[in-house]
């Protein structure tokens, strides 16, 4: 079946994979090597979104680091994953408390981590709250970060706005089958969009879609890579970032790649 999407055409095999008119097969190794998101920190080892687990990466060599951010009651950007959070017998919605008693659940702002970790990193943020998008590129520019801040989220009306900043990367977050339109055309939609990275899990990707992707300018993200199989698998496909939940295994799965490729 071939596509067109104004001045390009693609098509796509049996197999799922999806190549260029008459081009030639993309490269199984590119130049450069992907961004190394630390998924919500060393969480297996300390407390998921918290200044402990992001250092604790960052103590193992990765690039970058993931986390998911809402606006607490007093509008401080915080880091945690779901809309409430608990430490012991103590519940807080964030929405209802203040940064400073969130603190006290070990949930930090956007701004500890900036002060307590640099800003020597890749941060990709998931957007969990449509106001806490603006927010967060406030707090990045305020240290000097927005040049190495992504922002994810699967709804690309949350995106949309944030544009208008020339500096920040955009990341649209989703899974594939709840893309309502083919690949193809979601991504010349996201370049025309300006969206700089597409995100969906290492499962849905082929070296086909990330060529495809590549040709709109767009990057590819895969998070889950939770194997050395799975990263190996997305190095082979020249997958722009991968997430994983153990940076030591990571940053050893993808040093040891680029070993194994100069050897």
């Amino acid at each position: 079946m071939a596509v067109t999407c104004d001045d390009v055409v693609v098509s796509e095999t049996p197999e799922g994979d999806v190549g260029a008119a008459g081009a030639p097969p993309s490269p199984t190794k590119r130049d450069g090597l992907p961004i190394t998101f630390a998924h919500r920190g060393a969480r297996i080892d300390e407390r998921e979104n918290t200044i402990p687990a992001f250092r604790r990466a960052l103590d193992a060599g990765v690039t970058g680091l993931e986390t998911d951010v809402w606006t607490a009651a007093d509008g401080e950007v915080v880091c945690a994953h779901d809309s409430s959070v608990r430490k012991g017998r103590r519940r807080l919605r964030i929405a209802e408390a203040t940064a400073a008693e969130l603190a006290e659940l070990d949930v930090p702002r956007m701004a500890d981590v900036y002060e307590q970790l640099g800003t020597a990193f890749e941060c990709s943020v998931d957007v969990k709250s449509p106001k806490a998008a603006s927010a967060l590129v406030d707090v990045a520019r305020r240290y000097d970060a927005v040049e190495r801040l992504w922002v994810c989220s699967p709804d690309l009306d949350v995106l949309r706005p944030l544009r208008a900043d020339p500096a920040v990367k955009l990341v649209h977050s989703d899974r594939r089958k709840a893309i309502p339109v083919p690949l193809e055309r979601h991504a010349h939609d996201l370049a025309n969009l300006g969206v700089d990275a597409m995100n969906m899990h290492h499962s849905e990707w082929s070296a086909g879609l990330v060529s495809l992707f590549h040709r709109f300018d767009v990057k590819a993200f895969a998070w889950d890579t939770q194997e050395v199989r799975h990263m190996r698998a997305m190095l082979r496909i020249g997958i722009d970032a991968v997430y994983c939940d153990r940076p030591e295994r990571m940053v050893e799965t993808v040093n040891s790649w680029t070993g194994d490729q100069d050897a």
